[in-house]
């Protein structure tokens, strides 16, 4: 399917969202026992640094994402591996609240935040033709890590200390990604292209468009709207999923079990849609994206019984296969790969703002005494009307050709 340097590039995509999970939340919250007890705070002061940590990254991404645009790629590549490297070591030596939260602000940063941006961006320029299926394929490390690490990491917390995984983890990346970025991109430039087969595809004849014709867009903020459902809503499921399996009397281990679906339907859902969206666009696919996200709010709202659970993830993780080749692939099909980095630095930030809103936005409701299913109500009404907003714009979604 690919060849060559078109390989090595989505080689590249994947090993960079493989380790983008560093800083993810399905990561770091594995640690959250330890080093509440490491510093002796509670689940909502946790939760609290979180959030902000996370809030404050997502305002420095929209800035330091945007230089993938002027500077060589693999120059990039070295600095983002450096500094999730001293990211990994500084969160080994977490003492006191205050380097919690520089901690998992480095975190964020470098890991959700930069890790996945240069992966995805790298791959969306270089990718015209074959993009979808290439975005898939790079996205499926971050489904890897997250059937792997899990397990791997909750087994060496056995074994050895919480700080010890951290600093073998700051070594492995020193050495390890500096190494593949050099075999694997040192040939490429803002130029590189996919070659294809039909000399006649004219997605190079695409108005490149720049963040700040894209701000005055009002087809960019019906399409975030979509894009960010799935962000804040799946966070404060995952976050505050031990709240809604009480509240459910779902008993201890289904929302366990239950994620075994999401991860399996995920990663089918993922791999098929970069045919998709090859063969219909991503701007035609863009209206289902979240269709299985609002079942799911529905599932949550009626339904009690324990089989519920698995339909209910299961329904999240159709939409987050969606989401995470779309979220890429859309932007590059409307507004051209020219500036594709600042673009996406700016999406990216808003996704990373999106999670710290979700986890405050349900603690602040659970707080008040919202019922699961009022909030689950909350969302659906946010999907529903987002993607109603599409609808009316899904055909004006078409690039400018020049």
């Amino acid at each position: 399917m690919f060849k060559s340097l078109n390989l090595k590039v989505i080689i590249f995509g994947f090993i960079f969202t493989f380790f983008s999970s560093f800083g993810q939340s399905f990561f770091l919250g594995i640690f959250n026992s330890s080093i509440r007890d490491t510093l002796s705070i509670t689940q909502g002061q946790f939760g609290s640094i979180y959030a902000s940590a996370t809030l404050l990254s997502s305002i420095i991404l929209i800035w330091v994402g945007k230089k993938i645009d002027d500077v060589n790629i693999l120059r990039f590549a070295f600095f983002v591996t450096v500094l999730l490297s001293i990211s990994c070591f500084l969160f080994s030596k977490i003492t006191s609240v205050f380097f919690l939260f520089i901690s998992i602000f480095l975190m964020r940063f470098s890991g959700q935040g930069l890790m996945s941006h240069t992966a995805t961006t790298t791959v969306s320029r270089y990718f015209t033709k074959s993009r979808g299926k290439a975005l898939s394929t790079c996205w499926f490390g971050l489904s890897t890590a997250e059937f792997i690490l899990p397990v791997f990491i909750v087994y060496l917390l056995t074994i050895t200390a919480w700080q010890n995984i951290w600093i073998s983890i700051s070594i492995m990346i020193l050495i390890f990604l500096p190494l593949i970025s050099f075999i694997l991109i040192k040939n490429l430039n803002f130029d590189s292209r996919e070659k294809t087969e039909n000399e006649n595809f004219k997605e190079k004849n695409i108005k490149q468009w720049s963040r700040k014709e894209v701000l005055k867009d009002y087809r960019f903020y019906i399409i975030c709207l979509n894009m960010l459902a799935m962000p804040w809503i799946a966070t404060g499921v995952f976050v505050y999923q031990s709240f809604i399996s009480e509240s459910k009397e779902w008993g201890t281990f289904v929302i366990a079990q239950s994620f075994m679906v999401y991860s399996v339907l995920s990663v089918i859902t993922l791999l098929a849609s970069g045919f998709l969206i090859d063969k219909f666009s991503s701007r035609k696919l863009l209206i289902y994206m979240n269709i299985p996200l609002l079942l799911s709010a529905v599932v949550l709202i009626f339904f009690n019984i324990q089989i519920s659970a698995y339909i209910f993830l299961g329904l999240i993780g159709i939409s987050n296969g969606l989401a995470n080749v779309l979220g890429s692939s859309t932007w590059a099909e409307i507004y051209g790969v020219r500036y594709i980095g600042s673009i996406k630095a700016l999406t990216t930030a808003l996704m990373v703002f999106s999670t710290a809103f979700g986890t405050a936005l349900f603690g602040i409701l659970i707080d008040k005494g919202y019922l699961i299913e009022q909030i689950a109500m909350i969302s659906f009404i946010y999907i529903l009307l987002s993607i109603i907003l599409l609808f009316f714009v899904r055909n004006k979604l078409n690039p400018q050709y020049i």
